[in-house]
């Protein structure tokens, strides 16, 4: 009897320590696929905000407490408090950090800027991934130096974007952030 009684009370012991790891993990889950979920709602928000072109590239940070931390460079007037407004508002996002740089307009970097579309735009493999609304490859340009941001499809469309950018009379050096594959966050 006691022999049964010890084997009753293990099995409904591991029983109970079996229900508690999986609901441990369940919540683990669920917390990864609120985070996942708030990471898209950013990543929306920010695509989705008025004047964001192609000059423009805004990425984010998320802490497990809800504070985001934008970064980046923006040339359109307005699109830095835009996102941190916008961004703000969400669901989820207890506080907002706002590090984005506005980028001031000079004659030389429009004139970049213009060369940069004239001469990737009309490339048959590449020119449409600079086509608003949300381009997914942005143009960074700021005295003189270009950095490409963004994503692309393979390790070919990167290398041309850097070499076709770095033929552009003007431009002092291009950084190539562009990365191969598919986004998860801005």
């Amino acid at each position: 009897m006691k022999l049964s009684r010890s084997i009753l009370f293990l099995t409904i012991a591991a029983l109970f320590a079996f229900a508690s790891i999986t609901f441990a993990q369940d919540n683990s889950k669920a917390a990864d696929n609120s985070t996942a979920m708030l990471e898209k709602k950013i990543m929306r928000t920010v695509e989705n905000l008025p004047n964001y072109g192609v000059f423009d590239h805004i990425s984010f940070a998320l802490t497990d407490n809800g504070t985001v931390t934008l970064s980046g460079k923006v040339l359109s007037l307005g699109t830095r408090s835009l996102a941190q407004t916008a961004v703000s508002k969400l669901p989820g996002v207890t506080h907002v950090i706002n590090n984005i740089k506005n980028i001031t307009s000079n004659p030389g970097d429009d004139h970049i800027r213009h060369q940069l579309l004239r001469t990737l735009a009309p490339q048959p493999v590449i020119g449409g991934m600079l086509q608003e609304p949300n381009p997914s490859v942005r143009l960074i340009v700021e005295n003189g130096r270009v950095s490409l941001e963004g994503w692309v499809a393979n390790k070919s469309q990167k290398d041309t974007f850097f070499v076709l950018a770095s033929g552009v009379p003007g431009v002092f050096k291009v950084t190539n952030d562009l990365r191969v594959g598919k986004p998860d966050k801005v």
